[in-house]
């Protein structure tokens, strides 16, 4: 099962330092080698970013900052598990190694996932 975790936290208005490059750097190499983690992207700072909103026919476009906004989007992963309880396993550990701030979680969409749930209505059924 592939899960997107989305890694929510306040704003810096600093890059991260060395060492915190460095701590987040072995995680992520440890993750990819033992085959948990997929995918990593950190996200650059939200002046560098827009909002795009569609409502009621209107498109409307807001470049960031985002000062408005408490917790902003840090970065994804997406993680390999074998159940949703074992990517929230992951996804603590990774906080383990993170700044303050929350993960959520939610399962990717796969063919495999619409072919297991045809087969439970199917086993329902008998």
């Amino acid at each position: 099962m592939k899960f997107l975790s989305v890694y929510k936290t306040v704003e810096r208005n600093a890059p991260p330092t060395q060492e915190e490059m460095d701590k987040m750097g072995k995680l992520i190499e440890e993750g990819m080698k033992a085959g948990w983690l997929l995918v990593v992207e950190g996200c650059m700072p939200s002046a560098t970013g827009a909002r795009v909103r569609k409502s009621s026919g209107k498109t409307i476009v807001t470049d960031g900052p985002f000062v408005e906004t408490k917790e902003l989007i840090g970065g994804l992963a997406i993680l390999q598990a074998n159940s949703k309880e074992h990517a929230i396993e992951l996804t603590k550990y990774f906080l383990g190694h993170a700044e303050d701030g929350e993960c959520e979680l939610r399962q990717l969409f796969e063919v495999t996932c619409v072919e297991q749930n045809a087969r439970n209505a199917a086993a329902v059924k008998v």
